[in-house]
């Protein structure tokens, strides 16, 4: 379960210190992306979002104090902090940084939260600080360049209970890591961003979550999951407000949280796809879906706000699934490797 009630304490003790955590984008920023859905929207959020002013890779160390700095101004490492609770170690600005180490607690460094290997180095993703986080030296190096997934049986766990094995998420089945809840919703929306602020740009990229210019299925199902299962919180508007201080872009999914699903997902900005190799249906029984494909996937139900309202493992040409929504409208996407099917249904 994720521990909300515990991070908000923490989290509201950090507004608390930083009144430009409630802080708004400037007057019209978002003007140009207002009432658009789909790939309109995400055309007009990379134009307003492209361009921003590149840090130098030295230039980060410095910059992780204005964006990452808990309420008592240490650095605030997702890997081995814990919510409501007290982490095993904790870092200092500057004198702590790596350096070499050997095990936890030694020191911390840059975190490529979307791995550098996959887009060759490049500036300025290199640099950008909407994937770039401070954390422990030694977890860093164990989850290496390896993709975001949820872990089955762990190979490996931190201190804070971040963990790396291998992926229990349909349509993956190599290692993966995974973050504490607390931070799940951060790094989706940190990809999120990556996808719209390179939209158009990633010729030359390498990476297992990356397929056509955007985040393939199986992991677009999980960063989906995340990003609603762990909403915004007051720590990412007001880091969002510090990077925007530092390099003149914003993240647009923490500021309008909506338009995940405005894009990748919802009842009112997603047109059918593959519609024709499914049926759904609900009733006083369930859901039931026939597929013309029997591949295994993950099937997400949305109501028409575009929240994740259902979820379940689907397999088979036929399921039949204990479905209990209110009646309404919803959409039904189901996503394998094979790409994703969506349709709409009425209970």
């Amino acid at each position: 379960m994720f521990r909300i009630k515990l991070r908000t304490c923490l989290l509201l003790a950090l507004a608390i210190k930083l009144p430009s955590a409630v802080a708004q984008p400037p007057a019209g920023y978002y003007d140009s992306a207002e009432g658009l859905s789909g790939l309109a929207l995400k055309q007009a959020l990379h134009n307003i979002i492209d361009n921003q002013d590149p840090l130098t890779y030295s230039g980060l160390w410095n910059a992780f104090s204005t964006t990452d700095a808990t309420p008592a101004n240490k650095v605030w490492d997702i890997y081995s902090d814990v919510p409501g609770g007290t982490p095993a170690y904790l870092y200092n600005f500057g004198s702590d940084q790596c350096g070499s180490y050997n095990s936890e607690g030694d020191c911390y460094n840059r975190e490529h939260s979307f791995p550098q290997s996959w887009f060759n180095s490049q500036m300025p993703m290199n640099t950008d600080l909407f994937h770039l986080y401070p954390t422990d030296g030694y977890v860093n190096n164990m989850r290496g360049n390896l993709p975001y997934g949820d872990v089955g049986s762990a190979d490996w766990t931190s201190t804070n209970g971040s963990k790396k094995g291998l992926c229990v998420d349909p349509g993956y089945n190599a290692t993966v890591f995974e973050p504490i809840d607390a931070y799940k919703g951060d790094l989706a929306r940190t990809y999120f961003y990556m996808m719209t602020r390179y939209y158009g740009q990633m010729s030359g990229w390498s990476s297992p979550v990356v397929q056509n210019g955007d985040l393939i299925p199986w992991n677009l199902a999980v960063m989906l999951q995340w990003n609603d299962l762990d909403p915004v919180s007051p720590k990412e508007i007001a880091r969002n407000n510090a990077v925007y201080g530092l390099q003149e872009n914003r993240n647009p999914f923490i500021d309008r949280p909506e338009w995940v699903h405005a894009i990748w997902g919802g009842t009112a900005a997603v047109a059918e796809r593959g519609s024709r190799t499914m049926n759904v249906y609900a009733d006083a029984s369930g859901l039931h879906i026939s597929r013309q494909s029997s591949d295994a996937g993950m099937l997400l139900v949305l109501d028409p706000m575009g929240r994740h309202v259902f979820q379940a493992p689907i397999n088979g040409t036929q399921s039949d699934l204990a479905f209990t929504g209110a009646a309404g409208a919803y959409i039904a996407e189901v996503v394998t490797p094979n790409g994703r099917t969506v349709k709409r249904f009425v209970r």
